[in-house]
């Protein structure tokens, strides 16, 4: 069963909101569209299923279905569906995207300022907010049942801390998570163990490796023959990443990075959100992504390992995804610019086919 697209304008594409709450636009999510999609000659992979190109998008813009399909019809083969939780969690009080004033990121930053126009990234804050678990599932069923067969699933899960639980305990609550992703349809799943916009250990869990290899080697079980990805925040010591790939080694197919970059935002010397960090994505963590692509790249060519990587941050154009597969990116995630611009998947596709 597929979804039949409509032809729109390019220049009334729709976009989502940030003026809006997280529930409105998770209410109001766009139907596929009628558009010329280039193809892209090549081989391509996603944790070594087959991909019709290297070109995907992360959980943070795809709210569900609807917002799956309508990614899916603007050119982008592999859809990471929003984070979903055991429990409903609601979304962070607006604002949830504040645009900053920022250049390259390198994680030593302590305060960026708002800046009235979005220019390439902003600071997100949405705190990995999940419907109940019979909605997703269904709407995880319904994305499979009506989106092409040329196109990947993969759900993103975390866990869900509880005040007297242990780390088995967490990681049985991500592994419960995974199984109803895969018996709704998906062909991979993704374990968040990244968000800098929670305070509990499930949203920092790549900067714990004992206990990141528990949760893992729960989800490798839960999974059975669907891939494994972890996504990942900012590393850039050898050391760090070392101690990363040790712990799950075995347990996962992929690593995805990076997800965001830290920093505190100040409005007019006001510090925004209670003056904790947020993560900042788009423009401004392109080069530090990157460099953590290679890092990572060099670490497992030299360990003799086959885990893959999915590059993440910032890239918004054919020469960033090209930067992204150089470095050794296996395929490349674009959430920030195609947020902004849906064409951005379209573009990006004609450079790789040019």
């Amino acid at each position: 069963m597929t979804t039949a697209p409509r032809t729109l304008p390019v220049q009334i594409l729709p976009r989502y909101d940030p003026d809006e709450s997280y529930r409105w636009n998770y209410d109001h999510g766009p139907e596929p569209v009628s558009i010329d999609v280039p193809p892209v000659d090549g081989d391509w992979t996603f944790c070594g299923l087959k991909a019709a190109s290297p070109l995907g998008m992360p959980a943070g813009p795809l709210l569900n279905g609807k917002w799956i399909l309508y990614y899916a019809s603007l050119g982008f083969d592999v859809l990471t569906y929003k984070t979903v939780r055991s429990g409903f969690r609601e979304c962070y009080d607006l604002p949830n995207l504040v645009p900053v004033e920022t250049g390259s990121l390198n994680g030593s930053e302590e305060r960026l300022s708002e800046t009235a126009s979005m220019n390439g990234s902003w600071a997100v804050s949405f705190g990995m907010p999940s419907m109940r678990p019979d909605e997703w599932r269904r709407d995880v069923e319904w994305t499979r049942e009506n989106l092409s067969e040329d196109k990947l699933l993969s759900v993103s899960v975390v866990g869900t801390v509880q005040p007297d639980w242990s780390i088995a305990d967490l990681a049985e609550d991500y592994a419960q998570c995974v199984r109803w992703a895969v018996e709704s349809g998906a062909e991979t799943v993704e374990m968040n163990f990244s968000c800098p916009n929670v305070a509990t250990c499930d949203g920092q869990l790549f900067q714990q490796p004992d206990d990141a290899a528990t949760v893992a080697r729960a989800v490798r079980e839960a999974a059975g023959s669907k891939p494994v990805i972890v996504k990942i925040g900012h590393v850039t010591e050898r050391k760090s990443a070392t101690a990363l790939l040790d712990a799950l080694a075995g347990s996962v197919d992929a690593l995805a990075m990076t997800n965001s970059v830290a920093a505190t935002v100040e409005s007019s010397g006001r510090l925004l959100f209670g003056g904790q960090k947020r993560g900042i994505c788009g423009a401004a963590t392109r080069e530090a992504s990157t460099a953590q692509t290679r890092l990572f790249a060099e670490l497992i060519r030299e360990r003799g390992e086959s885990t893959r990587l999915i590059g993440v941050g910032g890239a918004a154009t054919t020469d960033d995804v090209r930067a992204y597969l150089e470095a050794g990116a296996e395929c490349v995630h674009i959430a920030t610019a195609a947020m902004v611009d849906p064409l951005t998947g379209i573009r990006i596709r004609q450079g790789l086919a040019r």
